[in-house]
């Protein structure tokens, strides 16, 4: 399939670790999850745009190990 950008190398796999979310609705005054919310419609953006490119493979890397220690509210809010 083509593009539209023609002559420019388009990657076939796109991988993105989401991290700074809470800390950007932190600077906003929001709660953190309200950051988490705003990824996901930045990530939809991106599927979006990974569609348009005809980009085959998208990884998101989204929950570390980590994150199971943050609060049981905000776990379950990103589960």
């Amino acid at each position: 399939m083509r593009t539209k950008y023609p002559g420019i190398k388009i990657p076939r796999h796109v991988a993105i670790i989401m991290d700074g979310n809470g800390r950007w609705a932190k600077q906003r005054g929001l709660p953190r999850i309200a950051g988490h919310r705003e990824g996901v419609n930045s990530i939809i953006e991106i599927m979006k745009a990974c569609h348009e490119l005809n980009i085959k493979y998208l990884t998101l890397f989204a929950f570390s190990t980590e994150n199971w220690s943050r609060p049981e509210s905000e776990v379950k809010a990103l589960m």
